[in-house]
């Protein structure tokens, strides 16, 4: 089992954190043709890496394999971005990304998690403890919002109480 570290980013980072992010939105067939007739939404803003907000997942090499970018927004984290490398994806990166934000947001008393969901990524979401919060418009359409409560205590794999934590190393 791969072991990867979670870290703050850095400005050395955001080539491979563009590479992550737009190899990740190709990634998926059902929002390749969008996302290529409007090629100005596959660019990363530096600025919001570089304003603290981003976790990194870094392999056990030294590669970036992953990111999440959140924001606190009146007491809650926004989810601006959760990535991971294609080749990268299905080892659990992802998860491990959103406890990360999830500690720090319970270290600083922030009362959950909300995200705009991908409406390919609701199983994922589902699974990370996000509940439906409604819908909302995007430039592509309708899509969910999803919440994850931070204020409960979260749960392990197994149901029972816990807290998975990962961070800086």
């Amino acid at each position: 089992m791969t072991t990867f570290r979670i870290r703050s980013a850095r400005a050395d980072d955001l080539p491979a954190l563009t590479d992550v992010f737009r190899r990740a939105s190709l990634s998926n067939d059902g929002d390749q043709a969008a996302l290529l007739a409007n090629p100005d939404v596959l660019v990363l803003s530096g600025e919001a890496v570089l304003a603290g907000g981003t976790r990194v997942a870094v392999e056990p090499g030294g590669g970036v394999v992953g990111f999440a970018t959140s924001r606190d927004v009146d007491g809650v984290f926004e989810l601006d971005d959760l990535f991971v490398d294609p080749d990268w994806m299905r080892n659990g990166i992802a998860t491990l990304l959103v406890h990360d934000i999830a500690r720090i947001g319970r270290e600083q008393a922030i009362a959950g998690i909300a995200v705009t969901a991908n409406p390919h990524a609701l199983a994922f979401y589902r699974h990370a403890g996000f509940r439906p919060a409604g819908r909302t418009r995007t430039r592509f359409g309708p899509a969910p919002r999803m919440y994850l409560d931070l204020t409960r205590e979260p749960a392990t794999e197994d149901g029972s109480a816990g807290d998975r934590r990962v961070g800086d190393q």
